[in-house]
């Protein structure tokens, strides 16, 4: 019975880490980091193949299979999870403020954001859109920055990939 278990438990703990991986993979895909993306890739299969010989050498042994469906869940909410702490790549914030875009404007360049301020035109009248590029990991930085401004403030979040005039890491 605990070889049973300690079969699924190993299964499961091989498909968290290869679906963590493989979130991570993705992630460095879209960013056009082909090399980085080819050796994760290399371990995430790796590893996928070991856990998968090991579930099709014993088919009958029911537990193993809940272990590779609970290590494929798991693995998706610890993936996401690892990549958020490590926030790879730049996200483009859009920010609206009805009342207080100069405030935020001034707040995020005195903490060394670069920030363009473009006119718009809202349902009701004239707006002003502030957009900022930021390293991914500043993220909740940035908007608990504006937040603590404008708490209305309507902000949408992309991912971005700076094409040239940003440097990786230095904020301006």
């Amino acid at each position: 019975m605990l070889s049973i278990i300690g079969g699924a438990v190993l299964i499961a703990c091989m498909r968290i880490s290869d679906v963590s991986l493989d979130t991570i993979r993705v992630i460095l895909v879209v960013q056009g980091k082909k090399y980085s993306a080819g050796i994760v890739g290399f371990f995430e299969v790796l590893i996928w193949v070991f856990a998968i010989r090991f579930v099709f050498q014993h088919l009958d042994v029911i537990p193993n299979l809940f272990g590779y469906a609970v290590g494929f869940g798991l693995g998706n909410i610890i993936g996401v999870t690892i990549e958020q702490k490590i926030g790879f790549g730049f996200v483009q914030l859009n920010i609206i403020s009805l009342h207080h875009t100069d405030k935020i404007a001034d707040a995020l360049r005195k903490s060394k954001y670069g920030v363009t301020i473009l006119p718009a035109e809202g349902g009701t009248g004239g707006v002003s859109v502030i957009v900022l590029i930021s390293p991914r990991k500043q993220q909740k930085k940035v908007i608990s920055l504006i937040e603590s401004i404008d708490k209305k403030a309507f902000i949408t979040v992309q991912g971005a990939i700076p094409y040239r005039g940003f440097k990786q890491g230095v904020r301006r």
